[in-house]
């Protein structure tokens, strides 16, 4: 079973996320069902899909009757070890958030530039969290990404949320 690790650089930690279920993996996905690391009244649990080709980490965040409260779009930089099996997600800082009502919020520009103008990122990981953005926006609003997420984590994960 691989390990992964989440990386972020606002605020800068590493967390192990090697606890969660890990549903799923092949070279496009990797697929995993967890509890909040901190607990919340309004998360109860989440399925997450690592798109690995894309660098796109999609959460359906679930409330406590498993019903879908959001989904939530992380853009990362991922690197796989394939010496130690181990995944390490690099939170590019950007995120997305598709509400239930179908409304699409673009989260965190301002950590991704001042993450920049501290260092804190290459302009590599600069560009490549705004074209993954981009990219992820593009499919957005081209397709129904609540609906190819139920079809991947039911397909792939054989689960139902």
């Amino acid at each position: 079973m691989p390990r992964i690790y989440r990386i972020r650089y606002v605020p800068a930690e590493v967390v192990d996320l090697s606890s969660d279920t890990l549903l799923f993996w092949d070279q496009r996905y990797l697929i995993t069902e967890w509890k909040p690391i901190k607990p919340r009244k309004d998360i109860a649990r989440g399925i997450s899909c690592v798109f690995l080709e894309r660098g796109w980490k999609i959460s359906a965040f679930l409330d406590e009757e498993k019903k879908i409260k959001c989904w939530y779009c992380d853009i990362i930089d991922i690197d796989y070890s394939c010496d130690t099996d181990t995944y390490r997600l690099y939170d590019l800082l950007v995120d997305v958030k598709i509400k239930p009502n179908g409304k699409v919020e673009v989260l965190d520009l301002d950590e991704l530039a001042l993450a920049f103008e501290q260092g804190l990122i290459t302009q590599k990981q600069l560009t490549a969290s705004l074209m993954q953005t981009k990219n992820l926006l593009d499919f957005i609003y081209s397709s129904d990404l609540p609906s190819f997420m139920l079809d991947i984590i039911r397909n792939c994960a054989n689960r139902e949320i």
